[in-house]
């Protein structure tokens, strides 16, 4: 009787990996908020250039659209990547009338040296410590506890989200909410 449960066993555990790993692909697809839907509003501490100030999407959002994304933890490769990323196309979302803020659940310390080694000075850095910022956009991990998830959101001056994309990757954030801003100030000029 315990043979056939051992050959059951491995079948079972195969299985239930696979579950296990196809999770974190699937989450982030569920876990944003739609476009369309009107973005929450905050203001937090932030850091500029380290430099500290306090960076309010109400006021933000006066003077044109805003790309906000959440990533997981300053200084670790993945949220590095982005943000350098996001720094060499600043100029691009700046011409599109746009400004980029990133959101982690680092302090404002960490968040100072963040916003001049990896974004060079050039957007800024949000701290939302206890995830406030990302419960209410729906951008943290399940599978993490404690961390935002990597989500991009495009938000339009009227303070509708035009483009929300999640991937734990950083290869095709700024890319495609460029693409997103991009297409929404086309169809503003068409206006």
């Amino acid at each position: 009787m315990s043979l056939p449960r051992l050959r059951l066993a491995p079948r079972l555990m195969i299985v239930a990996m696979a579950a296990i790993i196809s999770i974190p692909v699937a989450m982030p697809v569920l876990a944003s908020l739609k476009p369309g839907t009107v973005a929450p509003l905050f203001t937090a501490d932030a850091s500029l250039a380290g430099q500290p100030f306090t960076f309010s999407l109400t006021e933000a959002l006066k003077k044109g659209p805003v790309v906000l994304y959440f990533y997981p933890a300053a200084f670790s490769s993945g949220c590095n990547v982005e943000a350098h990323k996001f720094a060499e196309a600043t100029e691009q979302f700046k011409a599109l009338g746009a400004q980029v803020i990133g959101v982690s659940k680092d302090d404002l310390d960490t968040l100072h040296k963040f916003s001049v080694s990896e974004c060079g000075g050039k957007f800024a850095v949000a701290a939302d410590p206890k995830l406030t910022v990302a419960k209410s956009y729906d951008a943290t991990l399940m599978l993490w506890p404690g961390h935002s998830d990597r989500t991009s959101y495009v938000i339009a001056p009227d303070g509708k989200i035009l483009y929300a994309y999640s991937a734990l990757s950083p290869d095709d954030h700024v890319k495609n909410t460029l693409q997103a801003l991009k297409s929404w100030h086309d169809a503003q000029a068409v206006r």
